[in-house]
């Protein structure tokens, strides 16, 4: 039955798409899938080629080369162009078949105002002058009654578009909006990072697995999610490079590894600390790398776990050139050392381990250990037997790994979104960062670690677009729009909380955590306006009171970066837009004059939208410091041009300058100014203890593993453990990128149509669920019905649901509805967006799993 509908769906689809001659173009597309370079002749004057670049949320930012006739779009391919043979080609079956989307029958014709109820889908099509007039006066009639904070703008990943989404940014904060950055609001943010290297995220470029001879992989199914990139990592596989996969479920990327053990959920960590306990006890570390680059050395005080400050010792000195974000710790070699943070040259007999008395200027005497010693300690819980009992990983194994990793250099270790959305993932993150750091496998070619999750890192500098004329912007991480205002945050809460959300390319009422709560404040109008750009009728549009129609990233002009590979791209528009759909820059333009006539002339109001997109870039290239030096436009209508950096030959190799030229931690994370993120790491090197009161109060100034759960769930409904004993994993799918390409046609036939939920074949069998069956995922907060796969590689008491579908495929529910906002109170111990801030914890969730009709 499913199947005959889809056919039904797709021949429907045809015909609504014929009228604008795009049945022959998604043939076209096809057919050049089918067969590479048939294409039609460029001496045809109606035929045109365009170079440019797919620019979704998967962080891939592919070159492709479209063919466009008669100014519609007949086949999109890759352009394999980039300059090093090694990039080329890059795309998927995603981005091939973009036309389903952009001429789909999903797709927006004309603005659109609520009638009805939100939610209902009952709008009228009105003029772009009614929906602007419409939607500015709605927005300053909330401004003045609450304040321009309380209205919230969804800024959604600026890498995919410096132009278009920095168009929206300088709108808000000429307009003292509050901005939700899109790091922590999509769980992508890794809270590991700044906690250990004092930077937003870093990885190293997927050319560099070449390099690598260990590869330890936890919770990342790269074969489905890093389409464009796992070819890197099979070719370092047959390079000599031993693969090494630790994840609860078998995966594609499993399957290719030398190794899979399928550890308990969310036990990552214990795994890691048990590794890094057979390094320290086996001395297979790099005491030279971690006397020169890290805290180990350092001493901290046994009475009150914080580190011996230089000014607080008798005899010792503060330097006096130290800047105010930095501290001056101690070390000791024989004597007290004052550690200057800039300076990374501690003597090569500087104490590790062991215990001291030292006398501080009060005349009191404490002992003091190094944080080395104090790591060695606490390690001693994470024996080999203990792992086996917590993980799932046998003992011996555990010995003969860490024996291989300390070996085989170079180690890269790859840590998955998936695996550190959850309450303890920046405990995960901490233990994990030892494995590499402790083997000095840190600013080095194939070694390190790496998180490939969100195009959100900024790779040049963008204040003089985004930021106009060094206005203060207002930011508030997402979460606290669900959850509410905490006692420990430190970002700003609106004084009226937020009333007002504008959302552009993103589909937070499906995708976004606790969506039912989203959706519950706008019925309860506890949201009074809620305003959605975008190509596509989505669900948050369904919820919105003003749908203002944009277009896809083929209909306009806008400049390209993503953290994966460093090219810089130009993204050209192939077609003019579709119906009355608009670019971003246009509408924000509209809205701004409408807003106060004075913002108008922030955005070239002479010029037509790509021409002064063009402007933009040019501006953003001038300005945008090193990285982009000598770039112009006219360099990126030729093709991708790989960004600059220190590192030789321009590679992506994180912490490069730390390590080979003894800089300080940590590198500038654009668009941050270094003092915002140097009081992460104040010692000027990477940490491993912190001693901040709240990661003191927590147990946590040293990485530890805490079970999932215990401080989240069970918290918040003690009855939940007997209750609800399955964990509710959400994984990205290989048929979308996050709910984009829910709608694709091609893509819902891959999947019969159908969403499913992945158990074990004894849960399935303990629950009476087989193959096929209908089941309900449900708990206290939510429910969603898919259909059964029962796979013997899912570990056990596990509902593996894949992310991205919309509600109309869920009998109009939400997938997201089950999810809790959880915030851990040490993501709130220092503020800066995108960067520390309280990340979404989606696999943080219990449910249960029934057949549909089986009573509860």
């Amino acid at each position: 039955m499913g199947t005959q509908n889809l056919k039904l769906t797709r021949r429907h689809f045809l015909k609504l798409t014929a009228a604008t001659g795009v049945v022959a173009g998604t043939i076209g597309t096809a057919s050049v899938i089918r067969q590479a370079g048939a294409a039609p002749k460029q001496g045809d004057s109606k035929i045109n080629y365009v170079r440019t670049t797919c620019s979704p949320n998967c962080t891939g930012a592919c070159g492709m080369n479209a063919l466009v006739e008669d100014g519609q779009i007949k086949s999109i391919i890759q352009a394999a162009d980039y300059p090093e043979a090694d990039y080329n080609p890059r795309g998927c079956l995603k981005g091939l078949s973009m036309t389903n989307l952009i001429y789909g029958p999903d797709r927006l014709q004309k603005p659109l105002i609520l009638t009805g109820k939100p939610g209902s889908g009952d709008f009228k099509e009105a003029s772009w002058n009614e929906t602007l007039d419409y939607t500015a006066g709605r927005l300053k009639e909330i401004a003045e009654k609450y304040g321009p904070e309380s209205i919230g703008v969804v800024f959604q990943v600026g890498g995919t578009g410096y132009v278009q989404k920095g168009a929206v940014s300088r709108l808000a904060t000429l307009a003292g909006w509050t901005m939700h950055h899109a790091y922590d609001q999509n769980g992508d943010l890794p809270m590991f990072w700044p906690m250990t290297f004092g930077v937003q995220s870093e990885e190293i470029e997927p050319r560099e697995w070449h390099n690598s001879r260990y590869v330890m992989v936890f919770g990342s199914n790269i074969l489905a999610t890093r389409i464009p990139d796992a070819h890197f990592l099979l070719e370092a596989r047959n390079r000599g490079a031993k693969i090494m996969v630790f994840d609860p479920n078998f995966s594609p990327t499993a399957a290719k590894a030398d190794e899979w053990f399928s550890i308990k959920p969310s036990s990552d960590a214990a795994v890691a600390l048990g590794l890094a306990r057979v390094l320290i006890e086996e001395t297979l570390y790099d005491s030279d790398f971690i006397k020169t680059f890290t805290d180990l050395p350092l001493l901290v005080r046994v009475d009150n776990g914080k580190r011996l400050k230089a000014d607080e010792v008798k005899g010792l000195t503060k330097p006096s050139d130290i800047p105010a974000y930095r501290e001056a710790y101690v070390a000791y070699n024989g004597q007290f050392r004052a550690v200057h943070p800039e300076k990374l040259d501690l003597p090569s007999d500087v104490v590790i381990e062991g215990e001291v008395d030292v006398t501080l200027k009060t005349g009191e005497t404490v002992k003091v250990k190094p944080a080395f010693q104090l790591l060695k300690e606490c390690l001693s819980q994470y024996t080999p037997e203990e792992i086996e009992k917590t993980a799932g990983i046998p003992k011996d194994d555990l010995l003969r790994i860490a024996r291989e990793m300390a070996g085989t250099k170079p180690l890269h270790v790859i840590y998955g979104a998936g695996n550190y959305q959850w309450y303890h993932g920046d405990l995960k993150g901490r233990a994990l960062a030892l494995l590499p750091v402790l083997t000095g496998n840190i600013g080095k070619p194939g070694a390190g670690i790496s998180t490939y999750a969100g195009q959100y890192r900024i790779r040049f500098k963008v204040a003089e677009w985004w930021v106009p004329e060094g206005k203060k912007q207002n930011w508030l991480p997402f979460l606290y729009v669900l959850h509410g205002p905490t006692k420990t945050m430190k970002a700003k809460w609106p004084k009226n909380g937020i009333k007002a959300l504008i959302v552009g390319w993103g589909n937070p009422f499906d995708q976004h955590n606790m969506s039912n709560r989203l959706r519950e404040m706008v019925e309860k109008e506890d949201l009074e306006f809620v305003v959605t750009t975008d190509f596509q009728m989505t669900t948050s549009c369904q919820y919105s009171h003003a749908v203002l129609p944009a277009v896809s990233w083929y209909e306009k002009t806008d400049l390209v970066a993503t953290p994966v590979h460093p090219y810089l791209q130009l993204q050209q528009r192939l077609v003019d837009p579709l119906y009355e759909g608009k670019p971003e820059f246009w509408i924000v333009r509209e809205l701004a004059k409408r807003l106060n006539p004075d913002f108008e002339k922030y955005f070239y109001p002479d010029l037509e939208p790509n021409q002064a997109a063009e402007k933009v870039i040019e501006l953003l290239l001038e300005t945008g410091g090193p990285e982009v030096a000598g770039i112009t436009l006219e360099h990126l209508r030729k093709g991708p041009v790989r960004l600059k950096s220190e590192v030789p030959g321009g590679r992506q190799i994180p912490f490069y300058e730390q390590v080979q030229h003894k800089k300080p931690f940590p590198p500038v994370s654009l668009p941050a100014k270094l003092e915002q993120t140097a009081q992460f790491v104040k010692s000027g090197r990477i940490e491993f203890y912190k001693d901040e009161d709240l990661m003191l109060q927590a147990g946590e100034a040293l990485p530890v593993h805490k079970p999932p759960f215990e401080e989240s769930e069970y918290a918040l409904n003690p009855l939940a453990k007997e209750k609800y004993q399955f964990c509710y994993v959400t994984r990205n799918a290989i048929y979308r990128v996050h709910s984009t390409h829910s709608n694709n046609v091609w893509m819902n036939e891959l999947q019969e149509g159908k969403p499913r939920v992945w158990l074990s074949p004894e849960d399935g069998q303990e629950k009476g669920i087989k193959e096929g069956d209908e089941v309900e995922i449900y708990n206290d907060r939510g429910k969603l019905t898919a259909y059964a796969i029962i796979d013997p590689g899912v570990g056990r008491k596990q509902a593996v649901f894949e992310q991205g579908w919309w509600s109309r495929y869920l009998k109009g529910a939400s997938y997201n509805s089950l999810t809790y906002p959880f915030i851990k109170p040490t993501h709130e111990i220092y503020f800066v967006p995108g960067m520390w801030s309280p990340n979404t914890a989606w696999n943080e969730c219990l449910c249960d799993v029934r057949k549909v009709g089986d009573s509860l």
